[in-house]
């Protein structure tokens, strides 16, 4: 049986007249969206050409919910009661399963965006605040989470739709959490690089730490930032790479347990 593996990427970005990422090329070459929800960035309009583009693409369609941080495209941390918490996760899935059933399409799964995400990876009544309020909303829904951080641990022990996701264009501590952005290295942007890194890692079925340690994971679904200058390369090296080591890319089924 082929291996497959899951591409996914953060995109539905833009602001108004502001363009944020290569939306179009990059639906090219993925097969999930995560699709912001108008909190750290998109609009109702960006959202809904994202959702046309993606449903035309045969791409599946994933909400991204973040802070309500526009000005630090939800990338600072913000210290929220679980009970508001879980409220924003209910509002934007609530916006992005409303607009995908209005173009004739539907949210396939859900993943937290930049801090919030950082935040759930470490943090485990956090990470099941937000992902209880998702399933409050969609029962079904796969979550994606960060593989072998807190937020796995939540999923299997909530019982719920899950997958395990690593990162194409960011380092790894020996924890399993991403080396912070402020650090040299953190984010890999040669394309080059990336694609055999990852096939490395999808073949070992583990991380692959800055340090070179590993760490066994399951690995469904390999992001690529959408919002990074050289995301369509790399996303293009990934492909590629995966393709030419014997994997297909193919959209993720979700797992339990």
């Amino acid at each position: 049986m082929t291996k497959t593996v899951d591409l996914n990427a953060d995109m539905g970005e833009s602001f108004g007249p502001w363009n944020m990422g290569d939306d179009t090329a990059l639906l090219d070459l993925i097969s999930s969206a995560n699709i912001a929800c108008g909190f750290h960035a998109g609009d109702p309009d960006v959202m809904a050409a994202t959702m046309i583009r993606a449903r035309d693409n045969g791409v599946g369609v994933g909400a991204h919910p973040g802070f309500a941080d526009l000005q630090g495209f939800g990338r600072r941390k913000m210290q929220v009661q679980p009970d508001t918490l879980a409220n924003m996760i209910r509002y934007q899935l609530g916006a992005a399963r409303g607009m995908a059933a209005a173009l004739g399409t539907e949210v396939r799964h859900l993943k937290l965006h930049g801090a919030m995400s950082n935040m759930a990876s470490v943090d485990h009544a956090m990470a099941r605040a937000c992902y209880e309020a998702a399933l409050d909303v969609d029962p079904e829904i796969i979550i994606m989470v960060l593989a072998a951080t807190a937020m796995e641990e939540v999923v299997r022990d909530l019982g719920c739709n899950w997958c395990g996701e690593i990162f194409a264009d960011r380092a790894y501590n020996d924890d399993g959490t991403l080396v912070d952005r402020s650090l040299p290295g953190a984010v890999i942007h040669d394309a080059d690089i990336a694609g055999p890194r990852i096939l490395q890692m999808v073949q070992e079925g583990a991380i692959i730490t800055e340090s070179g340690k590993r760490l066994p994971t399951a690995i469904d679904t390999i992001c690529l930032h959408g919002d990074t200058a050289e995301a369509v390369a790399l996303a293009r090296s990934v492909r590629t790479s995966l393709q030419g080591g014997g994997i297909a890319v193919q959209q993720f089924a979700g797992r339990r347990g």
